[in-house]
């Protein structure tokens, strides 16, 4: 499944849209959605569109140098800086992904994907020239 953005209110409004549909889904731990793609494809719009869809009123920005930021049961994760799933410890980050009231978004989560739950949803995102994207959910079928 993927979705064609134009603007950084359209790819808000397709993360809307697949919170809806992956929230509805029972699981036993948290849900983990793992982004990838390069800078400024549009990782941290699509979780500023996320964020209000679970109710969330605080302004989201990219947690680069903190790792991670916490609001309510979302946690957003930035593994830019990272160098690997060791660099993990400290955060809690077992304990996070084992509470199924937890959403957990993780930038660059390619490099930790060894510390990830096989059923981490990912999603693929792509620059399609100027404000285009392309967001493709690569495990998942609505």
């Amino acid at each position: 499944m993927e979705f064609i953005t134009n603007s950084a209110k359209e790819t808000q409004a397709a993360a809307k849209k697949i919170m809806k549909k992956l929230a509805s889904q029972p699981r036993r731990g948290a849900l983990v959605l793992a982004l990838s793609g390069e800078l400024g494809a549009g990782k941290t719009t699509f979780i500023q569109g996320l964020a209000p869809a679970l109710g969330i009123k605080e302004k989201v920005l990219s947690p680069t140098f903190v790792i991670m930021k916490h609001f309510k049961n979302l946690y957003h994760i930035d593994c830019y800086r990272l160098s690997g799933a060791k660099d993990l410890k400290g955060l809690d980050f077992e304990k996070i992904i084992k509470n199924p009231k937890n959403i957990v978004v993780i930038e660059w989560a390619e490099k930790i994907k060894s510390a990830l739950p096989e059923n981490a949803v990912w999603l693929k995102f792509e620059h399609l020239g100027k404000d285009g994207r392309k967001i493709k959910i690569l495990n998942f079928n609505f």
